[in-house]
């Protein structure tokens, strides 16, 4: 019985993991993926995938890129956050998270504030669609988040 339970909790967390990363157009979520995944990104190695697993939950992107910044330098950083990042939530980042999202300018982050509340991803396409094709607002559909 247990050996069914422990499988049913690992095939759920292969699921989640396998939904979060379609959700997010292939951009991983650190806190989900496991050590190959990470691995297998270009600047992770054995030692910062340790380090990112071990400093799990990382509750936003700041203290992820915190992670990264103890191995790597701000060019690789910023090569790592483009697949591999900590959503933000579009209703509670702060500029400070928003201004982490790969690509993202003042402006933009700017327009991301300014549409709160969000009801729902397809506002968040519509309002930001005002701003970027829709190309664009896919791709930064890939960093955030409504929780």
């Amino acid at each position: 019985m247990r050996r069914i339970i422990l499988a049913v909790v690992g095939l759920a967390g292969f699921l989640l993991a396998a939904a979060q990363a379609s959700d997010h157009g292939g951009v991983v979520d650190p806190n989900l993926a496991d050590k190959d995944a990470l691995v297998a990104l270009e600047h992770v190695d054995d030692a910062l995938a340790d380090a990112i697993i071990a400093s799990r939950p990382l509750a936003n992107s700041i203290e992820f890129q915190a992670v990264l910044a103890e191995r790597l330098d701000e060019d690789s950083i910023a090569e790592v956050c483009v697949g591999l990042f900590v959503p933000i939530n579009l209703n509670t980042a702060t500029r400070e998270e928003i201004m982490l999202v790969p690509g993202m300018s003042r402006r933009m982050a700017h327009e991301f504030e300014e549409y709160r509340p969000y009801t729902s991803l397809e506002q968040f396409r519509r309002e930001i669609g005002k701003y970027v094709d829709e190309e664009e607002v896919a791709r930064f559909e890939q960093y955030v988040t409504l929780e």
